[in-house]
């Protein structure tokens, strides 16, 4: 298995730390290449994205034994200098079949994806040799407009209607009333955090594009200062995020990379996650503020698993941290029992290093 981001998927967890499933962990934006590049004939390509991690260095574990042991680890990439920079060797990925979803399609197999649901599904299909597509609606061609087309037909082979469709809201997030907590005491904790976030909110200029992670990340969007404007990137595929919906208001084809659901503003715009992170690597995003476990006194982050332990995934934070953007982390300098996150060096296995 190739996967970027486990998350809260319990399950998959169990079965990678357990040994029953053999896990290549690989960074969301070079995953979606791995896709592009593999559909659009090209076998490989080097990116900067995991320089100086266990993407170059190797080691990371792929399959656990029964005993906990590491019976598979990652190998070491090829590198290569350009332009005084180095960079990591990628092979791409060609698939036997794609299965996607599309919000509707025509008989010739053109489909059009509605909001955020897009993501990796265009990437995928050009990447299989024979690609399904399951839909909400078939019309006749002609009836879309051949300029609202998000994949053309030549890369489906197969087009299925289901009867009846649950679009399930992993973490439904709304909109609070300003005044809801007024009056309340603040903990401990969240006076800590909102004293982090309002200091790295600080860091925000007018007009800046900007990724913000989970939690205190978040929350720093709280506490833009007055007469700055900034518009917030999302890896999913959404420029120009805008808050979380009122009540009755959600839609659940529009999530952030969290997965919790958010609004778009005017101005906005919404596109593939290859396109997304072709944004990331680019350089086109001018600040990226996440959280991390372990900071070192080099520069150096880790934020995405304990092996052995806990398996959530990179997602996109190692291209982040890659893409030459400005780097602000925003943590508690203490874990739980009172040990250190900012160390002499990672003991972690890093999203970046020296960022």
């Amino acid at each position: 298995m190739v996967a970027s981001y486990v998350g809260e998927n319990a399950e998959f967890e169990r079965q990678y730390l357990q040994g029953e499933l053999e896990v290549e962990l690989t960074p969301q934006g070079t995953l979606a290449e791995k896709l592009r590049a593999g559909g659009a004939g090209i076998p490989a390509f080097y990116t900067a994205t995991g320089v100086g991690t266990y993407i170059e260095h190797g080691g990371m574990p792929i399959k656990y034994g029964p005993d906990g042991k590491v019976e598979i680890e990652s190998k070491p990439r090829p590198t290569a200098v350009f332009d005084g920079r180095k960079y990591v060797l990628e092979e791409s990925i060609k698939g036997d079949f794609a299965l996607i979803k599309a919000h509707k399609a025509d008989k010739k197999g053109n489909l059009v994806f509605h909001s955020t649901a897009r993501n990796f599904n265009p990437p995928a299909a050009t990447a299989a040799k024979i690609t399904i597509a399951e839909v909400e609606e078939i019309v006749e061609d002609g009836e879309i407009d051949a300029d609202a087309i998000h994949l053309p037909g030549i890369f489906v082979d197969r087009v299925i209607k289901g009867a009846s469709y649950e679009k399930r809201i992993e973490k439904l997030t709304l909109r609070q009333p300003e005044n809801k907590d007024e009056g309340k005491p603040k903990s401990e904790g969240q006076i800590k955090r909102e004293r982090i976030a309002k200091r790295a909110a600080k860091e925000f200029k007018d007009g800046m594009y900007c990724n913000l992670g989970i939690g205190i990340p978040t929350l720093a969007s709280n506490f833009i200062p007055e007469g700055i404007k900034i518009e917030l990137q999302s890896e999913n595929g959404l420029l120009g995020m805008g808050p979380y919906p009122e009540a009755g208001k959600q839609d659940p084809d529009l999530i952030n990379a969290g997965k919790e659901t958010v609004t778009t503003i005017p101005g906005s715009a919404i596109f593939s996650s290859s396109d997304s992170f072709a944004i990331i690597r680019g350089g086109h995003v001018d600040i990226t503020i996440l959280g991390a476990m372990q900071v070192s006194q080099f520069g150096d982050l880790a934020n995405f698993m304990i092996p052995g332990k806990i398996v959530k995934g990179p997602g996109g934070a190692i291209d982040l941290t890659a893409s030459g953007s400005k780097v602000i982390v925003t943590m508690e300098h203490v874990a739980k029992g009172d040990k250190h996150k900012i160390l002499e060096s990672c003991n972690l296995p890093l999203t970046g290093a020296h960022v």
